[in-house]
């Protein structure tokens, strides 16, 4: 069994012992806290068809909880809008947001595991920076994390992966993502 409390996530131990060091020296930082850090990895499911069916939020709760290691919670429409057939109150999707090890981990399986089993995968976009260091991207398959058993899967959804950074331009965030291996397209 694994002791938790001496076990680091393998890419929180490479940000603390290399890529802290490499940003610095590449960015001229004066100050320790001046480097970029990750700060929060949000996941999001939304499903259209909860509109018809409100038991499919409860089984893309639980695929998305398979896959985060944390719970994750259903998200509620705020306001009804009668040409979408949306009341008040409706669950219409879940979410979790990730800090801590469970950000690295998931961060350490999106990269290693899940991106290399996308079809005619050939890197993620640069171009999806917000301006402020935070990086979004998507998927249409969450069937490529390894915790989800195909067989078991009703309906394949697609999810949206924010990556919440420190940084304060874009490009200091491309480099801290690049410093982790992500796989950016050219």
């Amino acid at each position: 069994m694994l002791d938790t409390a001496d076990y680091t996530p393998r890419l929180k131990a490479q940000y603390r012992e290399t890529i802290r060091a490499a940003l610095k020296e590449e960015f001229s930082y004066k100050n320790e806290m001046m480097i970029p850090k990750l700060e929060k990895i949000v996941l999001n499911m939304g499903v259209g068809k909860a509109v018809q069916d409100t038991k499919k939020v409860k089984s893309a709760q639980a695929d998305l909880t398979l896959i985060a290691g944390q719970h994750a919670v259903v998200t509620r429409a705020k306001k009804s809008v009668a040409s979408f057939r949306v009341r008040e109150d409706m669950p219409l999707g879940t979410k979790v947001t990730l800090r801590g090890d469970r950000m690295y981990e998931f961060l350490d399986r999106l990269i290693t595991i899940a991106l290399p089993r996308v079809r005619d995968f050939r890197g993620v976009k640069t171009t999806s920076f917000d301006g402020r260091g935070n990086y979004a991207m998507g998927l249409k398959e969450h069937i490529v994390f390894p915790e989800i058993e195909y067989d078991k899967v009703d309906e394949v959804r697609g999810m949206d992966i924010i990556i919440c950074t420190n940084a304060s331009t874009d490009a200091e965030a491309k480099a801290l993502l690049k410093a982790f291996n992500m796989p950016f397209t050219s």
